[in-house]
């Protein structure tokens, strides 16, 4: 029994933001227990790429959906699609996300509409699909939200992203709470500072990397494969008691006072 508390077999997981970075990370870690996958990214080059390696580590089905989630008015559309390719899906993962610097009294109202559309109404949207997905088809699922250090403290310049990512937070408890008679449980995952491509300009800035190491315990910026472990967790049978929480995988950040 014990040894099936993690295995996804059977189970397709949708992915969003999964061209490359924390998101091609989850995906391969799914895969790696057992979980076909369905990737979105906005950019076809890297979602090939993708599906080769986790094709070729792994023998799982892939498929994949170059798609601009900032394009809110086709997620319903995008979601179906997914479904009649997949056959079904049991685990959405919503990655995807952007965000914009700027001292606030500065802020762009259009930058921090995207934001918010971008972080916050595509998980939104996403959401409500897979949950009527799960309730048409009679079946439990597992929503898994990445949200942020953002949901537990600002820093300057990211008003827009903080706002998008508490926000998150504010959703994924409603959503476990309201969809807990369907058989959904959603939870989030806070990451501390990890080291991707995006990041690679903050890692490259000795002042701020020197910061973020000040604040973190164990010393070093995160990896992308550092959030695997919560995330099988969530999606798997291990987590079936375990809704409406955000984990903090953040090497002690916000630990520390």
């Amino acid at each position: 029994m014990a040894s099936d508390l993690f295995d996804l077999s059977g189970k397709t997981a949708l992915v969003t933001g999964a061209g490359r970075g924390i998101g091609l990370a989850l995906a391969r870690g799914l895969a790696q227990h057992g979980a076909d996958v369905a990737l979105v990214a906005r950019t076809a080059g890297q979602l090939k790429a993708a599906r080769k390696l986790i094709e070729t580590e792994t023998g799982r089905r892939v498929w994949t959906f170059p798609f601009d989630l900032a394009k809110i008015d086709a997620i319903g559309e995008l979601f179906e699609q997914v479904v009649q390719a997949a056959g079904g899906v049991d685990i959405l993962v919503n990655c995807a996300g952007t965000t914009v610097r700027e001292p606030t009294e500065d802020a762009s109202l259009e930058e921090f509409e995207n934001v918010m559309e971008v972080n916050l109404t595509a998980v939104l949207l996403l959401s409500q699909s897979f949950c009527r997905h799960c309730k048409e088809a009679g079946k439990p699922g597992r929503i898994i939200n990445i949200g942020s250090l953002a949901c537990h403290a600002a820093r300057p310049t990211i008003a827009a992203y903080a706002c998008s990512k508490m926000a998150v937070l504010g959703l994924t408890r409603t959503m476990a709470v309201e969809w807990a008679k369907y058989g959904i449980n959603v939870n989030a995952i806070g990451p501390g500072y990890i080291a991707t491509d995006l990041t690679s300009p903050l890692q490259a800035d000795a002042e701020f990397s020197r910061w973020v190491l000040s604040k973190t315990p164990l010393g070093r910026w995160g990896r992308p494969e550092d959030l695997i472990g919560t995330a099988v967790l969530l999606a798997s049978g291990a987590g079936d008691f375990i809704t409406g929480q955000i984990f903090y995988v953040d090497g002690g950040w916000t630990a520390l006072v």
